[in-house]
């Protein structure tokens, strides 16, 4: 059976001879009450304590596990971003060396293809060259021919026009200075 401090306090005993003194039964259960009275309220002091800390306790654990569940999923967050990283940067590397194989292929391609060019260009300023050449060649021997021709004419007429001289040792000499003459005029 549990006694409470008002059962303390309201307790009531007969009364015989030679018993104890009545008041200091009273004080006593008075006291006794008091303190049965504190010692309930610091139990339920406690107890409200023990449940805050226990609910508080409660609260840290179920915010550890979820911190860890945090750090778990942003762990495998991370690990993933890395692989994808990873990964793409490999398919981004062999794009690029790719497009570079391809660039580079292109590139000598029409560097063969400008070398080629260049190659025919060069024929053509040969053949160019050749024909310029072959017609200054032939300008240059017809304007000999001509001048020839036009000094033949001079010489004609310039014979023509002189009398006849005997010849004599020194009249070579004199006739290829005579020619000069001619020639200049």
């Amino acid at each position: 059976m549990k006694v409470t401090p008002l059962d303390l306090r309201q307790q009531k005993f007969r009364t015989a001879m030679r018993g104890y003194d009545r008041a200091e039964v009273e004080s006593f259960l008075n006291e006794t009450a008091e303190d049965y009275e504190q010692a309930l309220r610091d139990a339920d002091r406690l107890r409200d304590e023990q449940a805050r800390a226990q609910a508080s306790l409660d609260e840290h654990r179920e915010s550890e596990r979820n911190l860890r569940n945090t750090l778990l999923t942003a762990q495998r967050l991370a690990d993933e971003i890395k692989l994808n990283a990873e990964t793409e940067g490999k398919r981004l590397v062999r794009e690029a060396e790719g497009r570079s194989d391809l660039m580079l292929s292109k590139t000598q391609a029409r560097l063969e293809e400008v070398q080629r060019e260049i190659d025919g260009l060069r024929l053509k300023r040969r053949d160019v060259e050749s024909s310029l050449e072959s017609t200054i060649s032939a300008l240059r021997n017809a304007l000999e021919f001509v001048r020839e021709q036009d000094q033949k004419e001079r010489e004609d007429k310039v014979l023509l026009h002189r009398p006849r001289v005997v010849e004599q040792p020194a009249a070579p000499a004199l006739r290829a200075l005579d020619e000069l003459k001619v020639a200049e005029a």
